[in-house]
């Protein structure tokens, strides 16, 4: 079962208002697509018997009452009553993606002693006696179950009604007595069936429970990862999510929420399943439509803002330009206080072509001697400037590398009335922007974005040779991992 679940850890899934409706495309409001491939799966089912487990250590076994009409006794009533299980061990699991259908998890060798009492009576109008004795049952069973995965009101949700324990082994016995006596093979036969009955219902559906608070669970993480103060995204399903022999696949709308309101509407997508293959354990394709309202959105929160001061400052422009420095930048770096201000004018553009992911964003620096002195010399500059940018991400963090395309200055003044649009002074700013200020914000950028990933918990997967993969319109992620053991243990500790 764990694997059945566990694949929505991957599967960026988060909670929807909304529900699915495919309509005659289901792929042209898509977004967001994950695809988690078969050896992904079998990667998650390493830990499905930990799952399964507390499967039946939850469930609740309810007393069972019956009664059986025995020659010359008369009619025997008994009660099964307190019914705990105990020496619980599990074999192998194995799990299977049936094309169309569902994913199939067979549990081999579930062992487990169930104890309990037993309360039993007999009468005719020869005796009436009331009776009662502590019970082991002994069993051995297969466990087999086919989850369906379907969209219930823009989320996914599991279904485990297929759930089948075939017992190979349900032995009785009363106060430790493992030799057969009259009393045992009295109850034995009828007792058992009703037990089976009573086991099989009460641990399926713990399974359909446990199946359905794990998606809650993972959907929950999954919308705290998507989301950083008033930024979230709303990822609700397009459709049911897509199960093929080799893959299980999501496509999501990806619409982007800024102080819960959303401020993207996607046009028509590109998406289609032939854009991803199957040679990796887990795919996103994510569309520019979905990143560039990102940007937007963290432009009207100000969070392209940044102050720099003092010796951070100096340190910069100790970089060696081809071009003289113009003397009131030279001033104002040289005092004793230097700071500088830089934001963005207007929210950055964002697009993906295979050159990389392309930012077009205007941005204003404003540099002064830290003085109350309204005189104290000041310099202020516009740009507009168009990058390439590669990401990766190694050793859990991310890495980008930034191109320019394009940087032009389009406005400089100070406070001294200087001449500074000279054809040399605009060569140097030009210069500046790319050998100092690209790469600053550059520098910023990689550790707040890791930062901020991590603060997510990225940093606790396992991530293997991951791949991001820029093409027109849209970006490709794809990556092996191994087993998310954190992920697991916050789910059984947070649930059971």
């Amino acid at each position: 079962m764990f694997p059945t679940l566990v694949l929505m850890v991957l599967l960026c899934l988060a909670p929807g208002s909304l529900a699915c409706d495919a309509g005659t495309s289901p792929f042209k409001s898509t977004g967001i697509a994950c695809r988690v491939t078969k050896p992904a799966a079998l990667v998650l089912n390493q830990k499905t018997t930990q799952v399964i487990q507390a499967a039946f250590r939850h469930a609740k076994y309810p007393s069972m009452k019956g009664e059986k009409s025995i020659l010359f006794i008369g009619k025997v009533l008994y009660g099964l009553n307190n019914l705990e299980i105990h020496n619980l061990s599990i074999g192998k699991s194995e799990v299977e993606l049936r094309e169309n259908d569902a994913i199939g998890i067979e549990i081999h060798n579930v062992s487990a002693t169930f104890k309990g009492t037993l309360h039993y009576g007999y009468g005719s109008w020869l005796i009436n006696l009331g009776h009662s004795v502590d019970f082991e049952i002994e069993s051995h069973i297969d466990l087999r179950v086919n989850t369906k995965l379907y969209c219930g009101k823009g989320r996914v949700t599991a279904d485990t009604s297929d759930c089948t324990l075939t017992f190979h082994k349900l032995l009785l016995h009363l106060q430790g007595d493992k030799q057969p006596g009259w009393m045992k093979k009295l109850f034995t036969d009828f007792i058992s069936f009703t037990v089976k009955l009573v086991i099989k219902s009460q641990i399926c559906k713990e399974i359909n429970t446990v199946a359905n608070i794990m998606a809650d669970f993972i959907q929950e993480r999954a919308e705290l990862f998507l989301s950083d103060g008033d930024i979230g995204v709303d990822i609700s399903l397009t459709t049911s999510p897509s199960m093929r022999a080799s893959y299980i696949e999501s496509h999501h709308k990806g619409l982007v929420l800024y102080r819960k309101v959303p401020s993207s509407f996607l046009n028509e997508s590109v998406f289609s399943p032939a854009l991803l293959s199957e040679s990796r354990m887990l795919y996103f394709w994510i569309s520019d439509q979905v990143l560039n309202p990102m940007v937007k959105a963290a432009h009207e929160d100000r969070r392209f803002i940044r102050h720099i001061a003092g010796d951070e400052l100096k340190e910069l422009f100790q970089v060696d330009l081809s071009r003289t420095m113009p003397d009131i930048l030279n001033q104002i770096i040289s005092s004793d206080n230097p700071v500088a201000k830089v934001w963005s004018l207007a929210a950055p553009e964002l697009s993906m072509n295979p050159q990389g992911t392309i930012v077009k964003s205007a941005a204003a620096v404003e540099l002064r001697i830290n003085s109350s002195d309204a005189e104290s010399p000041s310099l202020y500059i516009e740009t507009d400037v168009e990058v390439a940018v590669q990401a990766s991400y190694a050793n859990k963090k991310l890495f980008l590398d930034a191109n320019p395309i394009s940087i032009t200055i389009r406005k400089v003044s100070d406070s001294a009335g200087m001449d500074l649009d000279t054809d040399s002074d605009m060569d140097y700013f030009k210069e500046m922007v790319h050998r100092i200020g690209i790469p600053k914000v550059i520098s910023y950028l990689e550790p707040g974005l890791t930062s901020l990933m991590d603060s997510n918990d990225l940093n606790l997967f396992e991530i293997i040779n991951p791949e991001i993969i820029t093409q027109e319109g849209y970006v490709v992620i794809q990556l092996d991992f191994g087993f998310p053991h954190h992920l697991l243990v916050d789910f059984l500790k947070k649930n059971f």
